[in-house]
This record gives structure tokens, C-alpha cells and sequence, in this order.
């Protein structure tokens, strides 16, 4: 299964993809379109995508966040195109010996994500309106460097 899709996710084939016998605590994280933002009603959302460049970054957190803690899997996949409210965005299964490793490797990993993945999201709004969300800078990136200046 590709990190990155304009498919749905499919949670059972990722728990089928991650299946570990020596796993006894299994986390899974899904982020789903809700129907609000600061305040506004939310009808959709669009992700877009650096595709190439998502995928090595989520193949790098993935690995990241398995040296990282004592677990024994980590898979991300994070879907792009148009998503209704409710709609899975993104799925993380993390597999460990112990709950308390798998809790924090996948708070490690969707708070990492949130900071290095290029992707955009652009919020379609109840009133007809829409907007991109404000994300965080690519390291390197001229708006970063502002941004440390502060």
C-alpha cells in the first residue's frame, strides 16, 4: 500500500500489512475531516501533495519513530484529493510489546508528520468560501527563516 493515495484508506488492510505475533498492544490513529474550523462550518477539504517527496518523508518518520521507541511497526498512510466531512486524512497503526511504547510512538509520529509532511490542506467552508490552513514551514524555506528570526 502507497504512503500516499487519492484512494480511501483501508484500516483493515493496514492492520493485515503490520500483523505481528509479538505485538500485544496494537494503537491505531485515524484523522478524519471535521465539520468545523476556527469557528467557520466545514463542508470539505482538499489535500495536496508533493507525492514523491511525502512518501520518502513518511517512510523516514515511519523508521524514525520504530528506533525511536521499543515498538515493532509503524505504518502511515495519508490520503490526498477532495475528502468529505468524516472522511479518514491520514492512519497510523503502530504495533509494541507494551500500550505505553505504542501511545507514545504514535503521538511522536502524527505530531512529527504535522510539522514535516508537505502536504496542504485547503478547507471548503458552509458559507461558499475556502481557504488553505496555515501549516507549518519546510525547513530551509525562506518562510522558516523568518520565522526563527521572530
Amino acid at each position: 500500500m502507497n504512503r500516499i493515495t487519492e484512494q480511501p484508506l483501508d484500516l483493515e488492510a493496514l492492520l493485515r500489512e503490520t500483523a505481528n505475533d509479538a505485538s500485544g498492544a496494537l494503537v491505531v490513529f485515524s484523522g478524519t475531516v471535521r465539520d468545523h474550523h476556527e469557528g467557520k462550518g466545514v463542508s470539505g477539504m482538499r489535500y495536496t501533495a508533493y507525492e514523491p517527496l511525502a512518501e520518502k518523508v513518511l517512510l523516514e518518520l515511519e523508521q524514525e519513530t520504530i528506533a525511536k521507541f521499543p515498538i515493532h511497526t509503524c505504518r502511515i498512510v495519508h490520503r490526498v484529493g477532495n475528502l468529505a466531512v468524516g472522511e479518514d486524512s491520514v492512519l497510523i497503526v503502530v504495533r509494541s510489546a507494551h500500550r505505553g511504547d505504542g501511545f507514545d510512538a504514535a503521538r511522536y509520529a502524527i505530531d512529527t508528520l504535522k510539522e514535516r509532511l508537505p502536504v496542504w490542506k485547503q478547507d471548503f467552508y458552509t458559507d461558499g468560501s475556502e481557504s488553505y490552513q496555515d501549516g507549518t514551514p519546510l525547513p530551509g524555506s525562506q518562510a522558516a527563516d523568518n520565522s526563527e528570526k521572530g
